[in-house]
């Protein structure tokens, strides 16, 4: 009875609102003209996005928020310093401040918005920014993507293992293949550390295995919190050689130790506690997701094993359009992998030989949900 009178109420706003006469009659009702304008705002919203993005871009290929975190500036300052006409860099402002990127100090001064602070001293968002040039060179026609989901694209040549669609033989890859998209999780990894180590206690663990590691960002985050445990990195050859360098620099080279390897071709490091999987899982569909379970049940102490998952989730709520929407097209693009459920997670986990499955709750979900499974008896 519930679900027919569900369907008979969508069939009705669905009669409505795609009714022209309707959404006038609507829009002159004073109680329901603010209802409207919201919708037709959010509407709107989606079609101007890609311009919200680019003057985004633009502020942070110019290093504006840096440059005004200084102090404010008028905007023929910034047009100077910017090498940009008088009038570009009137319209340039402007549209950052209907952003809230930035704002009025004045008549003439320009200065921070909120949005704007944040970019300041984050080299973690203006690293995604910068690599979304990529993203929307390979979207700008998005029925070539959906309709041929193996095409070449800037995303799989940027990402080394996702080219040609091979999921073996990445051992192969040198340093020049793995640095950039290397560089590009270590510098957004800050934010998914801080995430996660609020979020769980890792003190009650003694080795950790940190597998698909990157440069060791995040093992970094948990050493310094955590002095007593023993860390381990897993990761291609050549991003582990790429790790032992950074964590060299760090102070960190005999605190953690770095493994090369693939987790499609070779046995994980045995005996760890606590296996982290940090953003892997979305980068590969669900066959490899299944292999890769499975070689950390298989690495993991019998008694006691944990495997911490942490990653962006499809339908997390409030946030349903950062895994479906955007990760959906970029993981579509990059041509491997997919956002997932924390459900559909912890299926392939229970699968894989895990047991008791369970979301962590995080402060910042639309960014990092995490799951936590131990390793099921017998």
């Amino acid at each position: 009875m519930a679900n027919a009178l569900v369907a008979s109420w969508s069939s009705l706003r669905d009669r409505l609102l795609t009714s022209a006469s309707f959404r006038r009659r609507v829009s002159a009702i004073p109680g329901l003209r603010a209802i409207s304008r919201r919708q037709s705002r959010k509407l709107f919203d989606l079609v101007a996005g890609f311009s919200y993005s680019q003057v985004l871009l633009a502020c942070v290929r110019l290093e504006l928020f840096d440059k005004l975190a200084q102090g404010p500036q008028s905007i023929a300052q910034i047009a100077q310093e910017s090498a940009l006409p008088a009038e570009s860099a009137d319209i340039l402002v402007r549209a950052a401040i209907s952003l809230d990127l930035l704002e009025w100090r004045g008549r003439d001064a320009v200065g921070l918005g909120m949005l704007g602070a944040v970019m300041v001293d984050n080299p973690a968002i203006s690293a995604l920014v910068r690599h979304h040039q990529a993203v929307y060179e390979d979207l700008a026609d998005p029925l070539i993507t959906l309709r041929e989901p193996d095409r070449p694209t800037r995303l799989r040549n940027y990402w080394a293992y996702a080219r040609d669609g091979r999921h073996f033989g990445e051992k192969r890859l040198d340093a020049t293949d793995v640095r950039d998209y290397s560089e590009l999780m270590s510098a957004s990894q800050p934010l998914v550390a801080e995430q996660v180590l609020q979020a769980y206690d890792f003190s009650r663990h003694q080795v950790v295995l940190d597998v698909g590691g990157g440069q060791g960002t995040f093992l970094s985050h948990v050493a310094r919190a955590h002095p007593s445990l023993k860390l381990q990195l897993f990761d291609l050859p050549a991003v582990a050689q790429l790790a032992r360098g950074r964590l060299a620099e760090a102070g960190f080279a005999n605190r953690i130790e770095c493994i090369g390897g693939s987790f499609f071709e070779d046995a994980l490091p045995q005996g760890a506690d606590l296996v982290t999987l940090i953003r892997v899982a979305y980068d590969h569909p669900d066959d490899r997701v299944l292999r890769i379970l499975s070689a950390i049940r298989q690495a993991l102490r019998p008694r006691g094993g944990h495997l911490l998952l942490a990653e962006p989730l499809s339908g997390t709520p409030g946030a349903q359009a950062m895994g479906d929407a955007y990760f959906g097209l970029y993981l579509l693009a990059m041509g491997k992998g997919r956002a997932r459920s924390a459900a559909r997670l912890a299926d392939l986990m229970t699968q894989a030989g895990f047991a008791e499955v369970r979301a962590i709750p995080t402060a910042l979900p639309l960014q990092t949900g995490m799951l936590l499974a131990r390793v099921a008896p017998g």
